[in-house]
């Protein structure tokens, strides 16, 4: 049986592909915004989540909604808030899934040893443990806007940015 050296389907180019051509506009390829944001998205993600198995398949949706979306994005210096924003509902869907799944005792009870860093000692593993467990009992729209406050450290105009509410209600969730 002969060997296949290269994938039936490609998802991702290679290093060695050529990238795609800037758009004349200014606005962002699809391939640009996840080379430069991918991370961002990784890292609010986990945290909106707090659970590292269900990363992977919100970052896939927020970029394939993006690929969808950005030939509308209007101010492409803007990116990383709108990749932000799509994060964060995403994130409130499943969150509402996952609640719903709890409630059915359809879900497995979470472990949230893996969220801290290696660095972290005992006691901060416990800590960052109990405020997730805390965090699943918290109503899913005030849990995303006291996370992206507090644990992902964005200034309040920022919060209620990414969560499309006023000022005052993102004051108010918090």
């Amino acid at each position: 049986m002969p060997q296949v050296t290269t994938p039936l389907l490609r998802l991702v180019r290679d290093a060695g592909d050529h990238a795609e051509a800037p758009d004349p506009s200014g606005a962002p390829t699809l391939e640009q915004a996840f080379r430069s944001h991918a991370h961002y998205v990784v890292a609010v993600a986990t945290r909106l989540l707090g659970r590292s198995e269900e990363v992977d398949d919100l970052v896939q949706d927020v970029f394939l909604t993006a690929m969808r979306d950005l030939p509308s994005l209007r101010d492409p210096a803007s990116l990383r808030s709108w990749l932000a924003a799509i994060t964060a509902r995403k994130a409130h869907d499943r969150l509402r899934r996952r609640r719903l799944r709890s409630f059915l005792s359809l879900d497995a009870v979470p472990n949230y040893d893996q969220l801290a860093d290696d660095a972290a000692s005992p006691e901060q593993r416990a800590l960052l443990a109990r405020v997730y467990a805390v965090l699943d009992k918290v109503p899913v729209p005030e849990r995303i806007a006291w996370t992206l406050r507090f644990v992902e450290g964005q200034q309040l105009e920022e919060v209620a940015g990414i969560c499309g509410c006023s000022l005052a209600t993102a004051k108010r969730r918090i």
